[in-house]
């Protein structure tokens, strides 16, 4: 195989579908950059760039391993990193979490639909929960196409949102900074840690368990090393840079956002009811491009794709990832699901890192 082949079509797919794993409930509503970034004012803005630098690292790591190893499961990059008795901890551990996540998209998409549409807030969910269910059941291959060209999109217009916002109050980013500190502690913002480098830390931890089986699976369609490295790089880059825009815009009308589910929309209607209009599809979107990866990579742990096993359980899971969903408030599931074990996928870094250094590689 040439090592140096590189098509840079697949590049920007292999980026898409990275930014839109990322880019689920927590990110499109504003509510995960809030609790992560913005809540810690413009020291956040360190938050971010300790993310790009973590999840370029993490990204690369993944999807070339996945490249290289040829796993049979994506799953089976836990052992690969940590050992058989701490990477089978992590392979269940992680299809749990990442089934409670897609519990936080269902949440996410119901709690859209309730604040701009006034709708019920189960029909979000619903219709969340069956969009993700169809999709999975065509497999991995269709996923990719899917996602990676819809990622893309969604951060470009969210970049625009926060962009405008920018220009329109950027004047008050130093007084959104200290106004930000007292509304967390009065309880109106929650926040991910203690300190801004933990919430990061934090952040990339909870990520990597999203990142490591789908990856690894991604990787194993590159053309050669060099083609997988850039497309995990592209995807941190863009995701990077989404996140610190959005988080400067949210520190801006800090004031006007408190207390609300879906910050980013309320961003979007200050600019024009009209973009509020598309930006909640756009939120409905990214939610979709999560929560299908998500929802794919447990039900693939258990079951073969496209098998009738592999269809039954994703409909099985994906209803009780509703029902659990509609019934826990979004902002409640992102700081209790996504925190805790943040911290966990950080004791995975560090032995994804050791594995490097002993193996003098990325």
């Amino acid at each position: 195989m040439n090592q140096e082949k590189v098509s840079f079509r697949k590049v920007i797919s292999y980026s898409g579908a990275f930014i839109a794993l990322l880019i689920g409930s927590g990110f499109a509503t504003g509510q995960e950059v809030m609790q992560y970034f913005a809540s810690f004012g413009l020291k956040g803005i360190f938050g971010t760039i300790t993310a790009l630098i973590l999840l370029s690292y993490v990204g690369m790591s993944f999807i070339t391993t996945g490249y290289r190893e040829r796993f049979e499961k994506g799953n089976d990059i836990y052992y690969y990193i940590c050992g058989n008795k701490v990477g089978a901890f992590y392979d269940y551990f992680s299809i749990f979490f990442i089934f409670l996540s897609v519990t936080v998209m269902i949440s996410g998409a119901g709690a859209t639909g309730s604040q701009h549409y006034n709708w019920p807030n189960f029909a979000g969910g619903l219709l969340m929960g069956i969009c993700a269910i169809l999709t999975v059941i065509l497999g991995l291959n269709r996923i990719v196409d899917v996602i990676g060209n819809i990622g893309p999109v969604i951060v470009i217009i969210s970049i625009v949102v926060a962009v405008i916002t920018l220009f329109k109050f950027g004047d008050q980013l130093s007084a959104g900074s200290i106004e930000v500190q007292e509304i967390v502690a009065r309880g109106e913002i929650k926040q991910a840690s203690t300190n801004w480098f933990l919430a990061a830390g934090s952040y990339v931890g909870f990520c990597m368990l999203w990142l490591a089986a789908f990856l690894a699976q991604v990787g194993k369609s590159a053309n050669s090393n060099k083609e997988a490295k850039l497309g995990g790089f592209g995807g941190a880059l863009g995701f990077s840079v989404a996140v610190l825009l959005l988080a400067l815009a949210l520190i801006s009308q800090i004031t006007e956002l408190q207390g609300s589910q879906i910050p980013s929309l309320i961003l979007a209607g200050e600019i024009s009811p009209l973009l509020a209009n598309i930006f909640s599809v756009i939120i409905f979107l990214g939610i979709y491009t999560t929560s299908v990866p998500l929802l794919w990579t447990v039900v693939s742990r258990f079951s073969e794709e496209g098998t009738s096993k592999f269809r039954l359980l994703t409909v099985v899971v994906g209803a009780v990832a509703v029902i659990i969903g509609l019934n826990i408030q979004f902002d409640t599931l992102v700081n209790i699901v996504y925190v805790l074990n943040g911290y966990l996928g950080m004791i995975l870094l560090l032995f994804m890192i050791y594995r490097s250094i002993t193996e003098k590689r990325l």
